[in-house]
């Protein structure tokens, strides 16, 4: 399964909030077998919104879109999503339905908007909030506050999945480019995929199938000065 993750918000932009959403989404997808393509993030505007969501959404299985979803001037997310399905955003009795016996809501008392999801969308309750996320086609629609986006995610979980690669990890104390040409043999030699990530050392990363992931990982322990536990 081949995923694209849209952040929006003009505040991860700006820096003023850190995305961790993308962060968070990615790791849990790549948990269950997911392969995560695409992270990008946009300005709460309609217009980009609902252009990447129909680019993305015809060419990947499913497209998560986090942030942007209230009542507030700057809560443009679901209209963006509607327009990239050609919808209008409609007031949801279900999410009215919800808001009443979950969270003891009348209409009014929220906000004008806050039910509003695209026409003909599956509604997505919010299990630690009060803006509802929708599924349209193959597009998910969560909220952007983490503790909310993360609950809601759970919801929808089991519709997310692949082949889950074993991953093994070898911790080498020599610079990233020293490593090259061990790297280069051990792509040639093993079915595995490979990935390096410097810091204070240099984690080499590498996944596929159990026994070749583990073959692959002794390959180059033997042949690198490995990171001493402690350090």
């Amino acid at each position: 399964m081949r995923v694209a993750i849209v952040t929006v918000g003009d505040e991860l932009l700006a820096g003023d909030t850190v995305n961790t959403n993308a962060a968070w989404l990615g790791e849990r997808l790549t948990e269950r077998g997911v392969d995560v393509e695409r992270v990008v993030t946009l300005p709460d505007r309609v217009a980009d919104i609902a252009r990447v969501v129909n680019e993305y959404r015809a060419e990947y299985d499913a497209v998560l879109v986090t942030g942007g979803l209230g009542p507030t001037h700057d809560d443009l997310t679901m209209d963006g999503v509607a327009a990239a399905f050609g919808r209008e955003v409609v007031e949801s009795e279900e999410a009215l339905e919800w808001l009443a016996e979950e969270g003891g809501y009348t209409a009014d008392d929220l906000a004008e908007g806050t039910a509003d999801i695209p026409r003909g969308a599956r509604l997505l309750k919010n299990p630690e909030g009060v803006a509802p996320g929708c599924v349209i086609g193959s597009v998910y629609v969560l909220p952007g506050v983490p503790a909310e986006m993360k609950a809601m995610f759970e919801t929808v979980a089991d519709e997310f999945s692949g082949e889950v690669e074993h991953v093994a990890s070898v911790v080498a104390d020599e610079p990233e480019s020293a490593l090259i040409d061990r790297i280069d043999e051990l792509r040639d030699r093993f079915d595995v995929t490979v990935g390096s990530y410097p810091g204070d050392s240099v984690r080499v990363k590498i996944q596929g199938g159990e026994e070749e992931t583990e073959a692959a990982a002794a390959w180059l322990r033997e042949r690198v000065e490995l990171k001493e536990s402690g350090q």
